[in-house]
This record gives C-alpha cells, structure tokens and sequence, in this order.
C-alpha cells in the first residue's frame, strides 16, 4: 500500500492517555502476584501450586501476543483495543468467581490472550510520531506501562488483605470497563497499512525472526532479562510471606512501589537511545540487572537490613529490565515501518515465553536453592544476553522511518 501525507503526530495529552491505558491494561498480568498466598490459603493449596495463576497468566499474555497483535496491522486501532478491554473484563469477571483453582488457573490464561492492548498501542503510537520523537514518546508509554506493573502489587495485595482475593478481580473488570468507554473517544483514527489475511499476519513474526538479526537481538535481550525479572518477582512473594520475614500480601505490594523510579528512568532511557543508539543502552542495563543480582544476594537473611536490600536490588532491577525494554523497542521499530504490530509480536511474544519459564524456574530455584538461587538465576539471565551483545557482529541497522510511513486518514 503506498503511504499517505503525514498525520498530526498525536498531542500529549492523548499520549498520557495512551500510556495510563498501557498501565491499566496490563495491572491484570501483574497483580496476582501479590495475592498468590491468599489464593493459597483460600483455595486449600500450596504456595507453589497458586504461583501457577500468575505463570499462566504470563502464557496467556505471550500466546495473545502472538495470535492477536498482528491484527493491530490489519484491522483499525480503536475498534480492536475497545474489544480486547471487554474481553479481559469478562474474563476477569470469571476469575473473580472461580471456585477451584484449576478454574482460576484456566480464566488467568484466558485474560492473558486478550490483555494484550499495550502492545496494540505502543507500536501504533510509533507510526504516529517523527523518527526524532520515537524512542522518547515509547518510553512515555512504557513508563505508564511501568506503573501499572509496580501499583498492580499494592493494589491486588492491599485489597486482597482487605476484601479477599476476589476483590482485585472484580474492581479491575469494572476499571476495564471504563477504560472501554474512554478510549474509544480517544484513540486516534488509523487505516490499517496491511491487508494480509491472517494466516499471513500470524506466520509474519517467524518470518521477521529470521530475516532480521537486530530483532532476534532484542528478542534474546529481554526474553533472557525478563525470565530473571519474572523469577526474582515470583519468588519474592514466597520470600516476604514465608518464615524468613511473615508479612502479609500487603507488604509485597509495597514493596513493589520501589520501582517507580523506573516510571521516570524510562522516558531519559528513549532520549539515550535516540541520541546515542539503542546498544550503548542496552550494554548499561545489562551491566544494572547483573548489578541487582549482587545487590538482592543477602535478602534472604532476613530482618530490616534485609527488607532493605530487598528494596534497593528490585528497584535497580525494575530500572535496568524496564530501561533495556525502551532500547530494545527503539530497534526494533526502526527496522520495518510497514509491519511494526508484527515486529512486536514477535519480539514481545519472545519476552514473554521467557518471562513464563522465569516464573516457574524462580519458584523451582527458590524452593531447592533459597533466595540465593533466585539471585543467581537472574544473574545467569543477564549473563547471557551479555555475552550475545558483546560478541555481536557490525550490522547495518535500518533507518529510522518516519512518521509519514503509517497509513492513515
């Protein structure tokens, strides 16, 4: 399809918007993870067992990735965000009534799949905006992303002591719902710059995966950081709520607000990646997630000073996970104008299979090894992708696309 004049890139106040929707949105893959143990004890099972609802949520999340973004290239932006937003709250709704946890296990992979709307929103605000702007306003929006992540903890474990694990299900439906409402007013309206039929959309990202070594980078870098970060989180729970500390769901989730500097570290990360390229950020965040590993190591022994290096090591994890993120997305929407749902689909679908298996390796590394073997499991991530991105070959990055690349009307 031949490309239209540039549009109006969007003003920021429907960035705000945009990014308040991404935090919102995604708060449903994140906040059971401050509720497992009252699941646990509601439910009648082991701590393990409940740890299940969040891996599942996180498949969930990768497979809607792969089967539903691509269509963010198909099919006009507001109508699909408008109808993944009611088909998670009905799914929320479900998991809010689950009377067994086999239930619950299955409506938290069914929320997953459709609670995929940052990733609509994201690569279709990039094709809005100048080449010059990209990487700033994408860690805009992932800082609102961020702070869904970090207040879905307080929220869900705050409730939850409160009202019960049901709760955070249900008042996070009736906020779904109200997000509908809105953003169908504000979402700007696009042209779809693809007309493949499905099959071809959802067979693109393989495609992409093999022609495109940039993009095979980004997607190791996070799948390898974020299956640490998943593991570190998991495990965090069992952690504070177990015999070495005994606090409540509530503590996790305040615990969890110490990685809203991340909120603000993402924004300056776009303005790095912009000025001097994504690699030399991504070589600064991997150094900071081998860096937090060192840092959480004496957690596990409990007490203040414990709590205390508990804190201090998730905030610079948050900050260097969530920082690489931005770097990674600049690369990656610089490489295919045309097919930026696809690209991400294939690169978030790859972060979050590795986010799944942190979450169950954390929970696996903590039960046979302690807290140590959840420290040592995310330095091992990072070590890995660092040896990727120091032993990388010169490649030709593709230019910078401008905004006049995306279609629409």
């Amino acid at each position: 399809m031949s490309a239209s004049p540039a549009p109006p890139a969007p003003p920021r106040r429907v960035i705000l918007v945009l990014a308040l929707a991404c935090g919102v949105s995604v708060a449903t893959i994140y906040f059971p993870q401050a509720i497992s143990a009252l699941i646990a004890a509601d439910l009648r099972v082991s701590s393990g067992s409940a740890a299940l609802v969040v891996t599942a949520a996180q498949f969930g999340y990768a497979a809607g990735i792969f089967l539903l973004v691509p269509l963010g290239d198909r099919l006009p932006h507001r109508r699909l965000i408008v109808t993944l937003l009611l088909l998670t709250a009905a799914g929320l709704v479900a998991a809010g009534a689950a009377p067994t946890l086999p239930v619950l296990v299955v409506a938290s992979a069914l929320t997953g799949v459709t609670t995929v709307v940052p990733q609509v929103i994201i690569p279709m605000t990039a094709g809005l905006v100048p080449a010059e702007r990209r990487g700033a306003v994408t860690g805009t929006l992932l800082s609102g992303l961020i702070g869904g992540i970090l207040l879905a903890r307080t929220f869900s474990g705050t409730l939850g002591e409160w009202l019960g694990w049901r709760a955070p299900y249900l008042v996070a439906a009736v906020l779904l719902l109200a997000l509908a409402a809105v953003l169908a007013r504000v979402v700007p309206d696009t042209t779809p710059s693809s007309r493949h039929r499905y099959p071809e959309l959802i067979s693109a990202p393989l495609r992409l995966l093999r022609e495109e070594p940039d993009l095979r980078r980004s997607c190791l870098y996070q799948a390898t950081v974020f299956a640490g970060f998943s593991a570190a989180w998991t495990a965090l729970t069992l952690l504070v709520t177990g015999p070495t500390y005994g606090m409540g769901a509530q503590a996790v989730g305040v615990l969890g607000l110490v990685g809203a500097a991340s909120m603000f570290c993402t924004p300056f990360a776009g303005r790095m990646a912009d000025r001097r390229g994504p690699d030399a950020v991504s070589l600064w965040c991997l150094l900071g997630v081998i860096g937090s590993a060192a840092v959480l190591l004496p957690g596990g022994l409990g007490g203040t000073g414990g709590l205390v290096v508990l804190a201090a090591g998730m905030l610079l994890l948050d900050v260097a996970v969530q920082s690489g993120q931005v770097a990674n997305q600049a690369r990656n929407f610089a490489l295919r104008p045309d097919a930026r749902a696809r690209v991400n689909t294939a690169y978030m679908t790859c972060a979050f299979l590795g986010g799944s298996a942190g979450s169950w390796l954390g929970v696996r590394a903590y039960g046979r090894l302690g807290w140590p073997g959840v420290a040592g499991l995310v330095a091992l991530t990072a070590l890995v992708a660092l040896t990727r991105h120091l032993t990388r070959g010169r490649t030709t990055a593709a230019p910078a696309a401008s905004a006049g690349d995306a279609v629409t009307r």
